[in-house]
């Protein structure tokens, strides 16, 4: 389990991460989502001691990853696929990896083999490709057999059987009963992976909350409702508080309610239906909507 506790880091007069209070719990996989800037990997630095925080506190299983004792067992993390010596092999790396952290070398070859790296294990890390480096990365992070694991845009320069399988590879960690956090920019890909997400701006909380949550709580999810009294169903909703748009003459729209909501309201009312269900929007929409007044590094038209 992760916990942060009114975490916050300034470098200068900058605020990268803001009074950030969070539990991420095991058995889930919790997406980490903001616009550039946000502070996302600054937060994964804070909770891996690779930065200081200015205040507050970032815990793994209740203490400090500092006093970790062989966090390699504890924790594993990708924040930089290219971070290691170009020279050094895949294979020389994770061998380093496990005797510094009193793991058996037959764990290098188990973890090289499920991530597809087992025939590329001797070459260079400078001679691998981004995508053969993420591979490397996320078998470094698996090295220990954590029960927690973080990945910073694990899927960046994956092709897509790649893609596919670290959305697999994510969800049996988290069914394993595993801690996995990811961020990531790929909102399509965040919405097949998530169970929950935690959105942050400018440093900020925004959301915390099932993937579920967030999609419903969207004003682009709807529920549609097809019916020949379209009339008198519209009038009983409006009534009850929930906003309705005509879409035709038999055909309705609401918002701000779940689709058994409006479907007890109809039977209520004695109103017969013909259709009713849910249009949820995507998490993209969702997601654009929670951070519309946080986005610090945005393009302008061309041209302007």
């Amino acid at each position: 389990m992760i916990s942060l506790k009114n975490l916050s880091k300034r470098y200068g007069d900058r605020l990268a991460v803001d009074d950030l209070s969070l539990d991420l719990k095991p058995g889930a996989v919790t997406g980490f989502l903001g616009p550039n800037g946000a502070g996302k990997s600054t937060t994964m630095r804070l909770v891996l001691g690779l930065d200081r925080p200015t205040s507050g506190t970032a815990l793994i299983g209740g203490v400090p990853y500092q006093k970790i004792r062989n966090p390699l067992r504890t924790v594993g993390a990708l924040l930089d696929a290219r971070a290691l010596h170009p020279g050094r092999s895949g294979h020389a790396h994770l061998t380093a990896l496990a005797r510094a952290n009193g793991i058996a070398r037959r764990r290098v070859a188990e973890v090289l083999e499920a991530v597809g790296m087992a025939g590329a294990a001797r070459r260079p890390a400078g001679a691998l490709s981004l995508g053969m480096s993420q591979r490397l990365g996320i078998a470094a992070a698996l090295l220990g057999d954590p029960e927690v694991l973080m990945f910073d845009e694990p899927v960046n320069g994956l092709d897509p059987d790649g893609v596919r399988w670290v959305r697999g590879l994510m969800r049996s960690l988290a069914c394993e009963g595993r801690t996995v956090f990811v961020s990531s920019h790929l909102m399509s890909e965040m919405q097949l992976t998530a169970d929950h997400l935690v959105v942050i701006g400018k440093g900020r909380l925004i959301m915390d909350a099932p993937l579920a949550d967030v999609i419903a709580g969207s004003s682009l999810t709807a529920v549609l409702v097809r019916t020949p009294h379209a009339g008198d169903l519209a009038e009983r909703l409006r009534a009850a508080g929930i906003a309705v748009d005509r879409l035709g003459e038999n055909e309705l729209e609401a918002t701000g309610a779940a689709v058994e909501r409006v479907g007890d309201l109809a039977y209520e009312a004695g109103v017969r239906l013909h259709e009713l269900r849910t249009r949820e929007a995507s998490l993209e929409q969702a997601y654009q909507e929670l951070t519309s007044r946080s986005v610090e590094y945005g393009a302008g038209r061309a041209g302007a």
